[in-house]
């Protein structure tokens, strides 16, 4: 599985980057129809604190899971993507179950 991470307008540093991946790749265990991921890291600007977006997109066989973040770090921005990325998972195996 390959998770693909792209910043926008800044250049992010590996150590982010390796906390990203590391947290996508758990998502790859939940559901085996993963395909591959892609993380898009933005820096809103606004005067607020809570700048910082997180996109990431699951691509699954036949349809594709999103979910953007804004929070105040990058980390807590991906820490809260990857749980709503967790709860649609979960939507998704229950639906393929007939539940």
């Amino acid at each position: 599985m390959n998770v693909n991470i792209s910043s926008v307008h800044f250049k992010s540093d590996q150590k982010l980057e390796n906390f990203i991946t590391e947290k996508v790749e758990k998502l790859f265990k939940l559901y085996d129809g993963i395909i591959g991921a892609d993380v898009t890291l933005k820096l809103e600007n606004t005067e607020k604190p809570e700048n910082k977006i997180v996109e990431i997109r699951l691509k699954i066989r036949g349809y594709d899971a999103i979910s953007g973040k804004t929070a105040k770090t990058f980390e807590e921005a991906a820490d809260n993507a990857v749980d709503a990325l967790k709860r649609q998972l979960k939507k998704i195996k229950d639906k393929e179950r007939g539940n």
